[in-house]
């Protein structure tokens, strides 16, 4: 943990050195989950050339490394460091249910760099927010990234524990953050639709919530204009989620996901085995 934080100390131009070194060994050496990626790269963008979509998969590697040496960076970054590469337009969207009392859910997806927004948000709402994350089994890089995403105040609630968490604390209002394009582990909670192209798993715990109690939803679109530099957009998904009809907000959040997709393609965590599962086979 030491050793990562004296990099941590370092300036951001000298850590995308390692950055540049290192994408070099997961794209042209070791090929990181490269069948992975040609795969969901294929399915996602059919229209596309060969060649566009190994410039789309270059660039995806390139976002890849960089986010690892933003993310370390992000143990000891300076919140005016922070504010300055990391935007978030429209965060009165938040800002002003929570100063009324009311609880806001937040959607993200896995976009590049989605920790980053994170801490960035993190350092907008301090306490007055839950991070709902997913355990990592190395218990050495799970307190690495519990210390890094718990700088500037929140709570930090494994998945498992979402629901148990969110009724015990219901009255009080806060922002509470989910990747929802996550896979469910469990066969019984999912909602299967077409997402780039192919039958996805989604998890609808947030809906069923945000319904129940009647949240404002909120998405966050990415971009990001230059390396070390994003823009988070936030759009209210749903106000008045009670009167929406089942799958209303999952299916408005996916169609968020695939416009940003399109938008930005090598933002998209392109080695992750999203659809790995289909209907016919749902608990492989």
């Amino acid at each position: 943990m030491l050793a990562i934080r004296i990099l941590s100390r370092l300036p951001l131009r000298v850590l995308y050195l390692f950055s540049d070194f290192l994408y070099l060994i997961v794209c042209h050496v070791i090929k990181y989950r490269a069948d992975v990626v040609d795969k969901n790269l294929a399915y996602a963008f059919p229209r596309k050339t060969a060649a566009e979509r190994r410039t789309i998969k270059k660039k995806f590697y390139r976002n890849f490394t960089d986010s690892l040496a933003e993310t370390i960076k992000l143990m000891t970054i300076s919140e005016r460091e922070l504010a300055r590469r990391i935007k978030i337009d429209n965060l009165h969207l938040v800002l002003e249910s929570l100063d009324k009392g009311q609880t806001v859910i937040g959607l993200t997806a896995h976009f590049f760099n989605w920790e980053a927004h994170l801490v960035a948000i993190m350092a907008h709402v301090r306490n007055r927010c839950d991070l709902v994350y997913l355990k990592i089994k190395n218990p050495f890089f799970d307190k690495l990234m519990r210390e890094i995403r718990g700088r500037f105040g929140g709570q930090l609630v494994e998945r498992n524990q979402f629901r148990k968490n969110f009724l015990k604390r219901r009255n009080t209002p806060r922002l509470i953050v989910l990747a929802a394009d996550q896979r469910p582990q469990q066969a019984a909670q999912r909602y299967w639709k077409s997402f780039m192209n192919r039958e996805a798993a989604f998890f609808e715990g947030a809906e069923k919530l945000a319904k129940k109690f009647n949240h404002r939803v909120v998405y966050a679109q990415v971009r990001k204009p230059k390396r070390g530099h994003y823009v988070f957009t936030y759009e209210i998904l749903e106000d008045a989620p009670d009167y929406g009809p089942p799958h209303s907000i999952t299916d408005s959040f996916i169609k968020r996901t695939e416009s940003n997709i399109h938008l930005e393609p090598s933002l998209y965590l392109w080695s992750h085995n999203r659809w790995r599962n289909s209907p016919t086979h749902p608990t492989e």
